[in-house]
């Protein structure tokens, strides 16, 4: 038999609020301190007593995984609140399978009432069940939609060869005029050309990372933590390794070319990085000033196709230009 909700009159309030990065450019009416002010107010006017404010800020609706939602079903579940009030079904998510679950069977199974106040959905009323599984198939889709354009607004980018990502490589710096433009940085490229150089005296990454370490050259996130003037507290292991070197030895954005939509997320809903098939892969070719010439490298390919066919020197000539072709 299902929980019946106390119809009573002295609850005890949790506010939730919450924003996503896609909903700030709707405005100031779905705005934190909106949500926080109109529902504060409403909680008030019915006499109700506000146990505390949860507010996501930034968080998507798809995810239920949300750091002040967790809290607030903690409470939930501890007897703190017996009343969660929202501004409506999307500020809760827009997951139709996890709202639905929410609002149907965890919220009343802790015997706690949900009001999303504009969406006219009390969970005290049985006459809105309808309204509440529409509502939560329209946010469902909305996200689906909006997902799609962020996408195709990506892959348009990708395509006309402007670079995408939080950092810029190592031995580039994202140009002041224009963050999806590279150029040379003169701290780091230097950096890149000594990996570079090593690699045609034969040694391999391992050898590479060693050397870099012994050095003292800061590993790539290091030298953006010292750019931005702020403490590396991310990495725990601030030094180079054979992966590393391997990865700046096979990016052919050192080539001039821009090659990204390498990654992307399981769904929409699940946003789960994984890496995509080469097939799918942008490539864009001289989109900015290259710091290694393949020209030198066609070169080492016409004199050999083997590694062992022409003597030591050319064979270290050889596995440099196998760096790139393996991408």
């Amino acid at each position: 038999m299902a929980m019946q909700i106390n119809n009573q009159e002295n609850y005890s309030v949790g506010i939730y609020a919450r924003l996503s990065r896609d909903d700030e450019r709707i405005g100031e009416s779905v705005s934190i301190e909106n949500q926080k002010e109109l529902l504060g107010r409403y909680a008030r006017e019915q006499g109700w007593t506000i146990y505390d404010y949860y507010c996501d800020d930034g968080v998507s609706g798809t995810t239920f995984d949300r750091p002040e939602f967790n809290r607030l079903v903690q409470d939930a579940t501890d007897k703190k609140i017996n009343l969660v009030l929202c501004k409506d079904l999307s500020r809760l998510g827009r997951d139709y399978i996890e709202a639905g679950r929410y609002t149907d069977f965890v919220f009343p199974s802790l015997g706690c009432r949900f009001i999303a106040l504009n969406d006219g959905v009390d969970t005290l009323q049985k006459n809105n069940e309808m309204l509440v599984i529409i509502k939560n198939v329209m946010n469902d889709l909305y996200a689906r939609d909006t997902s799609s354009k962020i996408k195709a607004v990506k892959q348009s980018t990708f395509k006309s060869g402007k670079y995408v990502g939080c950092y810029a490589p190592l031995g580039y710096k994202k140009s002041e005029a224009d963050k999806h433009v590279l150029e040379i940085d003169p701290v780091t490229a230097p950096v890149v050309k000594h990996i570079f150089d090593m690699r045609l005296q034969g040694n391999s990454f391992r050898k590479i990372a060693t050397q870099l370490n012994a050095e003292g050259v800061p590993a790539p996130r290091t030298f953006y933590y010292m750019a931005t003037g702020r403490e590396n507290i991310r990495s725990k292991s601030p030094y180079w390794n054979d992966t590393t070197v391997k990865t700046i030895l096979r990016n052919e954005i050192y080539l001039g070319h821009m090659v990204q939509n390498k990654t992307g997320t399981v769904s929409y809903k699940n946003h789960k990085q994984v890496d995509k098939p080469q097939s799918e892969w942008i490539k864009v070719e001289n989109t900015h000033e290259p710091l290694f010439h393949k020209t030198s490298g066609t070169r080492f390919r016409k004199w050999t196709t083997t590694p062992h066919a022409a003597g030591l020197q050319n064979a270290v000539k050889y596995r440099c230009l196998v760096d790139f072709c393996a991408v």
